[in-house]
């Protein structure tokens, strides 16, 4: 059995894999199949392309005599990986009514079974290697979990009825902490994975970097907040945007965050709970990167560098609302911590590019072509969302979206020179 001395692989892979037919188990047929834009990809696709990634990456290579559940699947539900064969076009996924969804879970049965007999009875030469692969995998579907309940609000946020995927009694508003920011002394620093436990090619590896001084917030930037830009004319003046910004604000109207609804003269949002009336007190979500940056120059601040972020971050404990509080929307709980709300609740913007650190190497193969080959013309995210898996994150994970995206539950906090 493949097992380290802390740790039982198939274990994992069973909770994992069980976890995301777990997380669509309410959902009806039609809600399987739906692909509102190119960007977002059908549920029943996200089931059935992680099932292929241990498909195609572990029992092709460890099970000579493996038989395929489908060999059209292989291209079917490849997602940009060249180097293994070429890929289903992404703006076509919805159109896959076959297999049924029926036959996608029986397509997940017969590449666990398998997987499960590979873990379990046979002799592996190189179990190490397997043991990162299988890792790799299920951090894979952990991300692909968090992207169904991305995609899914997307999806159903074009329906008039403000469907509910999974309902919620409301919250209390609780008030925010004061805006505050904390001073942080600048110099050389270490920042990136230290080669303890789990970590993606892109956050490796550790290395030194310099730091001027600076302050940053201690915590996310509120709804109510936001709500005093949007009223000083901040989606009309031209100098708080970067060029990009102000042409997507004229040509897509933007005048809000994305999923905000405004009923006579209050604000609601739609959320994977139906329409919500906005707490103003909670983080602002469903930010672009050139909303963010506007707000912060509008502010008269800054968004931080990723290494800011990380550097300050590094003493805070991973704990807050993750996927497992099952809220799937930020909340205005606080722990008047030095910062709080750093993990979970909104991927939080930097203003950093996202591109290889010194020395990076990709991982060899065709995974390398996980994260190394789109570095570029994208921005890091950092901390984590109330949809991500709480085992999932750590404080150096690198997320990473085109700048104009604001279907992520991305928010961000403020920085300041020091």
């Amino acid at each position: 059995m493949i097992q380290t001395a802390d740790r039982d692989m198939l274990k994992e892979y069973s909770a994992v894999r069980q976890y995301s037919e777990k997380l669509v188990s309410n959902l009806n047929t039609e809600d399987f199949i739906v692909q509102a834009d190119t960007h977002v990809s059908p549920v029943k696709w996200h089931l059935a392309h992680t099932t292929w990634f241990f498909e195609k990456f572990i029992l092709e290579s460890y099970l000579p005599d493996y038989k395929h559940f489908n060999t059209s699947f292989n291209y079917l539900f490849n997602s940009y990986y060249e180097t293994v064969g070429e890929p289903y076009p992404q703006k076509n996924r919805g159109l896959i009514t076959r297999p049924t969804v029926q036959e996608t879970l029986d397509y997940r049965k017969h590449v666990d079974k398998h997987m499960q007999n590979l873990m379990s009875e046979h002799e592996i030469e190189n179990e190490d290697s397997l043991s990162q692969l299988v890792e790799i995998g299920l951090n894979h579907e952990q991300q692909h979990q968090e992207l169904i309940l991305m995609d899914l609000k997307y999806n159903f946020s074009f329906n008039p009825l403000f469907p509910v995927f999974k309902a919620k009694e409301d919250q209390p508003s609780l008030e925010a902490p004061e805006l505050k920011f904390n001073q942080i002394n600048g110099g050389l620093v270490e920042v990136g994975h230290d080669g303890e436990g789990f970590a993606f090619d892109n956050e490796n590896p550790r290395h030194k970097t310099y730091l001027e001084s600076y302050r940053l917030a201690n915590r996310p930037v509120t709804n109510g907040e936001f709500i005093e830009f949007m009223n000083d004319k901040g989606y009309e003046t031209t100098e708080y945007w970067l060029s990009d910004g102000w042409q997507l604000v004229n040509e897509e109207k933007w005048t809000h965050p994305q999923y905000w609804v405004k009923q006579g003269s209050e604000w609601y949002v739609f959320t994977l709970a139906g329409l919500k009336k906005l707490d103003m007190n909670a983080p602002v979500v469903h930010i672009s990167f050139y909303e963010a940056d506007a707000y912060a120059r509008w502010a008269g601040k800054r968004l931080p560098t990723e290494q800011e972020w990380e550097y300050a971050m590094k003493e805070e404990s991973i704990k807050g609302n993750f996927m497992e509080s099952d809220q799937l929307h930020p909340t205005s709980e606080y722990d008047n911590k030095l910062y709080d709300k750093a993990f979970g609740e909104v991927w939080e913007w930097t203003q950093s590019p996202y591109v290889p650190y010194p020395r990076n190497k990709p991982l060899d193969g065709s995974l390398g072509e996980y994260n190394a080959k789109f570095m570029a013309n994208q921005m890091v995210l950092r901390g984590g969302s109330c949809v991500t898996p709480q085992s999932h994150i750590r404080l150096t994970y690198r997320n990473f979206f085109y700048p104009q995206m604001k279907w992520a539950f991305s928010g961000f906090r403020l920085a300041d020179n020091g």
